[in-house]
């Protein structure tokens, strides 16, 4: 979880980066790009907020359920190929 917290740190200090110069930039094409850049962190941290707050949730004690109860990132969790019987 403290990796989590500390990428979540480094994403909210790349947007405001790209925040201020969005505002210093002179150019309009500078301006929209790192607008966009902003942007696409905050969307990258509101989704590492969300996933915290899974795995804060899973850590507690709650049990998965559903279809999602045997994945893990959404992945199965099975291996790639099945063991043999040897004869």
């Amino acid at each position: 979880m403290k990796d989590m917290t500390a990428h979540l740190e480094k994403l909210r200090v790349q947007m405001a980066e790209c925040e201020m110069i969005r505002d210093l930039a002179t150019d309009p094409v500078k301006r929209e790009m790192f607008d966009n850049l902003a942007a696409h962190f905050k969307m990258l941290a509101e989704e590492l907020e969300k996933a915290m707050v899974k795995v804060a949730s899973n850590e507690s004690g709650a049990q998965p359920s559903g279809a999602f109860a045997d994945t893990f990132l959404g992945r199965r969790t099975f291996e790639p190929f099945p063991k043999l019987d040897e004869e």
